[in-house]
């Protein structure tokens, strides 16, 4: 059973996720309340932030799932799309962690990821999920899309806004 290290840095939260199988082991995220003040993300606010978050939240990740380092047998890292300086972030460590254990590594969309991170499985919770094929409405950041999703890997945008999430 595979055990995977998730790394999200798309955006304002510094997430890591450890999952086995498809259960998910662990889940930390970390807020960026540096933003409040300007009403708003500000991506270079962003940026630096996940610098300061990315080794406390993936080791804590790590600890809450009661794994080491040397456990993971993939890291899947969001690769875009988001803010260019935060997703270097996650992408550099991710990299960096990847190197260091020679780990093999998966890019992930970050809007694909919402579709289908329904598919997680949790702890003590009933496995619930669309069945294929289906229709879905993903509102994300500044992106809003509908989607025809036919299988994990098959999906088929059939309609989005132009500059911004509903």
């Amino acid at each position: 059973m595979p055990v995977i290290l998730g790394i999200e840095s798309s955006c304002d939260d510094t997430s890591a996720a450890v999952l086995k199988d498809g259960l998910i082991l662990s889940n930390v995220i970390a807020g960026q309340k540096v933003h409040e003040a300007y009403g708003g993300v500000v991506p270079e606010l962003a940026s630096r932030a996940h610098q300061q978050n990315i080794i406390p939240v993936v080791s804590e990740a790590l600890r809450q799932a009661g794994v080491r380092a040397a456990d993971i047998d993939a890291i899947a890292f969001t690769r875009g799309p988001g803010l260019l300086g935060s997703l270097l972030v996650g992408t550099s460590f991710a990299k960096g962690f990847a190197i260091a254990g020679n780990i093999p590594l998966i890019e992930v969309n970050h809007l694909q990821a919402h579709i289908l991170a329904n598919f997680i499985k949790e702890p003590g919770v009933e496995s619930r999920h669309p069945s294929f094929p289906f229709l879905t409405l993903l509102v994300s950041g500044g992106n809003s899309q509908l989607i025809v999703v036919r299988d994990y890997l098959d999906m088929e945008l059939i309609g989005q806004t132009i500059d911004d999430a509903a």
